[in-house]
């Protein structure tokens, strides 16, 4: 339905054709490194090795996560097709269009992030046999460290610390990638795709998948809800991210604290880029769910920070016991009856490692 090749054209357009710079760095003993502390204060150990860090350009990063949303967009747009059926004559044109409509939007939108996002631990959950990739944005992590006035490789290595704590997480906790694969799927099986007769005919009305799944991605999944069924899902996929990403948050400072000499520069920077937004990023960013996500780190963050605080690590890592040991939305806004219920082993608990 989507053609993929014209978004893999207009997204190496949107992202540029810069070349990947040296950044003079030794990411693999940075990765290292990282995975060494993070295991020492976490605890989490990796069931296989982790995947190398690679460095690449920003149309690599956007054709890598293009060919990820193939995965989760085609059958979503094998239902809308199906439905199309009725146009007749006009069923070939308005596959055409339709396909052609929303190649462009993912291109673009995937172009847009190309030139913000600085790392990735891209996992694909609908393609289990795709490996993970650990991915640095080159171009975007020089610049920014410039612009940002701060030390280059205490930077890249702050970077690294957040993406393999992300990795680590994946890696030692074996049933998490399956639960998000399954709200998920659970989501985009509640996607309602409909075609309807207007004025001039027969024209798609139908929502906007790349939307769907940018948001889904980066958690803003909130001006997509329609029906009780997703406000579910919904809740379920926030109070996960925010776990995982907060996790990571608290891992990387609390790591960063102790490796990096800067690492207090380093965050005091990190927060002033997410803020210092121009006006149309900032609209882009609500339209993307961008905001969403930096609520999940603040929340999530600070669950992990106040759990930590009052019991330690050990009761933080009860999060990655079992699927339904993770906080829900409430109790990640009241740490304290989390922490009161982790307290009580599940029957169905599962050691993380």
């Amino acid at each position: 339905m989507v053609d993929w090749s014209l978004a893999r054209q207009v997204t190496r357009l949107a992202a540029g054709g810069e070349s990947v710079p040296d950044l003079g760095l030794r990411l693999d003993e940075m990765a290292e490194r990282a995975e060494r502390e993070l295991t020492a204060y976490t605890g989490l150990r990796a069931d296989a090795p982790l995947p190398a860090i690679e460095t690449v350009a920003r149309a690599e990063w956007a054709e890598t996560n293009i060919d990820t949303m193939s995965g989760l967009l085609d059958p979503v747009g094998e239902r809308l097709e199906g439905r199309m059926a009725f146009a007749g004559p006009l069923a070939g044109p308005l596959r055409a269009a339709a396909g052609a409509t929303l190649a462009t939007e993912v291109g673009l939108v995937m172009g847009y992030l190309s030139h913000r996002v600085l790392g990735q631990y891209e996992l694909s959950l609908l393609q289990a046999e795709a490996p993970p990739r650990l991915l640095l944005v080159a171009a975007n992590l020089r610049n920014t460290a410039a612009a940002l006035d701060v030390d280059r490789s205490s930077f890249v290595e702050w970077v690294v610390l957040h993406e393999v704590t992300h990795a680590l997480q994946f890696s030692a906790v074996p049933w998490l990638r399956g639960h998000l694969a399954g709200l998920l799927e659970e989501y985009l099986a509640t996607v309602d795709v409909r075609i309807e007769r207007g004025a001039a005919g027969a024209l798609p009305s139908m929502p906007d998948l790349s939307k769907i799944v940018e948001a889904f991605r980066e958690g803003g999944l909130a001006a997509l809800v329609q029906t009780r069924e997703q406000r579910d899902v919904l809740y379920r996929v926030q109070a996960t991210m925010a776990v995982v990403e907060g996790y990571s948050e608290h891992t990387m400072d609390a790591v960063g604290a102790k490796v990096l000499p800067a690492h207090e520069h380093l965050r005091e920077a990190m927060e002033r880029r997410r803020r210092d937004r121009s006006a149309p990023e900032r609209v882009l960013g609500r339209l993307l769910g961008l905001d969403m996500k930096l609520k999940q780190y603040e929340l999530g963050r600070a669950f992990c920070a106040a759990v930590v605080t009052a019991h330690g690590i050990d009761r933080l890592n009860q999060v990655w016991s079992a699927p339904e040991a993770l906080p829900t939305l409430d109790e990640l806004s009241n740490p304290a009856a989390w922490a009161e219920r982790a307290a009580v082993p599940l029957d169905t608990a599962v050691e993380p490692g």
